[in-house]
Parts: structure tokens; C-alpha cells; sequence
């Protein structure tokens, strides 16, 4: 599975010196990867691609899914991975939820306390 250079490519050329395979072309003043090039670092020195490992963005380079829901799933992971990188994310939503449903209670509860008596 080859890597593709994303929409979040600012375009400042650290790949094109990282690929050891020569695979990322700028095109039209767009960074493109060869797939037919591209080799995903595997059976070099490098542990894990150099066009990733070297992007400052982190997201300028991904690998491209083979399938609809191979990439359908790598995005969802992701995602989540985003959500739940964040601590005690769903406990504070909950909790915040769960005090503002409580007060609306209690103030519905006073209003009809209060026209019943």
C-alpha cells in the first residue's frame, strides 16, 4: 500500500529528500506520491516511512487504502483516536450533561410545585 501526500501538504519539501526511493514528485507545484515507487520504507535501513516519519504536520502523508472500507475504517480509527486522545473527555461531557439535565429537572419540578399550590 502505497503513501499519498494530503490536502494538509504545506508544500515545504522535507519528503522529497526523505524518500529513499525517489517516489514523492512535485507535479504542477503538487507533491505527489509514485506508487509504483513507493515501497513504504519496507526492506530499507528505515523502521517506518521517511515521508511520514519527516512531515511536520504529521497528517501531510498517509497511507492510501487498497479498498472503500479499508479506507473507511483508517479514517474512523483516526477519528476516534482524536476523541479519545483527549483525557477524561467523555467523563466531563457526561458529567456537565448530567448536571444540566438534573437542574432542568428541579426547576421543572418547582414550577409545577409551585401551580399546584
Amino acid at each position: 500500500m502505497a503513501y499519498t501526500i494530503t490536502s494538509q501538504c504545506i508544500s515545504c519539501n522535507l519528503c522529497l529528500s526523505a524518500c529513499p526511493t525517489g517516489a514523492v514528485k512535485v507535479i504542477d507545484g503538487n507533491h505527489w506520491i509514485d506508487p509504483e515507487l513507493c515501497t513504504n520504507c519496507v526492506g530499507s535501513v528505515y523502521s517506518v516511512p521517511q515521508c511520514k516519519a519527516g512531515c511536520p504536520t504529521c497528517n501531510g502523508c498517509v497511507k492510501q487504502p487498497n479498498d472503500y472500507w479499508e479506507g473507511w475504517f483508517a479514517h474512523y480509527n483516526r477519528s476516534l483516536a482524536k476523541l479519545t486522545n483527549k483525557k477524561d473527555y467523555w467523563e466531563r461531557w457526561f458529567d456537565y450533561y448530567s448536571q444540566r439535565f438534573s437542574e432542568q429537572i428541579s426547576q421543572h419540578q418547582s414550577e409545577v410545585v409551585g401551580l399546584s399550590g
